[in-house]
């Protein structure tokens, strides 16, 4: 185990809570475990942030992406393609799908 993380059973955690939290605040990893297995991890925030802070960034990144092409299904001209879709028989679905798969160029 890492010399920056420290294992601790979960009774104990429950006892010494305030010293643990002190300890976290100040760069300490705390395992907890519950007969011997660990169950949970307390660590500060900076640590935190370190771990999701990049993913978050992604999250807004693909929301913005997932909005703006949310923007483009709502456009006149996509929803009318849409409601063609929908209308279209077998066959026309065919005829299209093979057009799509044909290279452009």
């Amino acid at each position: 185990m890492n010399r920056n993380v420290h294992s601790i059973s979960s009774t104990r955690a429950k006892n010494e809570f305030g010293s643990l939290l002190e300890r976290a605040m100040q760069g300490q990893r705390i395992v907890i475990t519950k007969h011997d297995a660990p169950k949970a991890v307390l660590i500060s925030y900076e640590d935190f942030h370190h771990l999701v802070g990049d993913a978050s960034a992604q999250l807004d990144t693909l929301s913005a992406e997932f909005d703006a092409m949310l923007a483009r299904m709502q456009l006149p001209r996509a929803k009318a393609g849409l409601r063609r879709a929908f209308d279209a028989s077998p066959e026309e679905l065919g005829k299209a799908a093979v057009k799509a798969a044909r290279p452009r160029g």
